[in-house]
């Protein structure tokens, strides 16, 4: 075998590789996606939990949705007036008011009052024993207590206590990562200066809710009566409280037989 015979190919694939080299570089140019320089300047001022409670992936997906689709800045529940008003110098916008909250899980349905139609005895997850008829608890629309909201918790901030999730409010920085994740919809948010909360989540008429559970919302309007702001609402026999009308005088928790409304 001769040298020429050795050098020739590999001057043809020295050379193809220079081509290709030149063609990416010129791909990687010309195609370039420029990044805008804000979305690094916003998620600087974000809180940085990456909690998924805004429901992106993360502070850096929020950022962008900031920056690129116009989304409003406290949809991010962690956000402090200060963040927000760094972020809205930033894009030449309006400072939007900052609403602290935290989460609240309505349902009282504990072991002791609360019957099961089954027992369960598979994965911890809310999400997969809903799968199973809707889960173990009688009532459809209770927690189940099986923990979810606990394990994406990232600041320690609900505990499962007697069959159901409790929420440390000191804990509680109104993520809504919780909120997401359960699969009955029992964790609301609510304005950290709201006091009054309706700790049910039951639609069914009261003579079903005596069935299976006895510390449920029956429809009673008895809270409604008794408030003297009309800031009751009962919506598919369900008590609701209008955080704009409410003074949390307490009258609709005094009133309620069944006490199934905080103060």
């Amino acid at each position: 075998m001769s040298i020429t015979s050795i050098l020739i190919p590999a001057l043809i694939v020295g050379l193809l590789g220079l081509v290709f080299g030149a063609l990416l570089g010129y791909a990687s140019i010309k195609f370039k996606v420029e990044k805008d320089e804000n979305i690094d300047k916003v998620l600087e001022n974000l809180p940085g939990a990456n909690c998924g409670g805004c429901g992106f992936a993360g502070c850096a997906a929020m950022a962008e949705a900031i920056v690129l689709n116009g989304e409003k800045v406290t949809k991010c529940n962690l956000v402090s007036e200060a963040q927000c008003a760094s972020i809205a110098k930033i894009l030449g916008i309006k400072t939007e008011k900052v609403v602290k909250k935290y989460a609240v899980v309505k349902c009282l349905g504990c072991k002791d009052v609360a019957i099961d139609k089954y027992d369960y005895e598979g994965i911890c997850d809310c999400n997969l024993a809903y799968q199973l008829g809707g889960g173990p608890k009688e009532c459809e629309y209770g927690c189940m207590g099986l923990g979810s909201c606990v394990n994406v918790c990232r600041f320690g901030a609900i505990s499962i206590e007697n069959g159901i999730a409790k929420v440390d409010k000191e804990k509680c920085t109104g993520c809504g990562a919780c909120a997401n994740v359960c699969p009955k919809k029992v964790i609301d948010l609510v304005s950290e200066t709201q006091f009054v909360n309706v700790l049910c989540n039951s639609n069914d008429k009261g003579a079903v809710v005596k069935n299976y559970c006895t510390q449920g919302c029956i429809g009673c309007m008895l809270c409604k009566k008794n408030c003297p702001n009309e800031a009751v609402i009962i919506e598919n026999n369900l008590a609701h409280i209008d955080e704009e009308k409410c003074t949390n005088c307490g009258e609709c928790a005094k009133a309620c037989p069944k006490k199934v409304i905080s103060l």
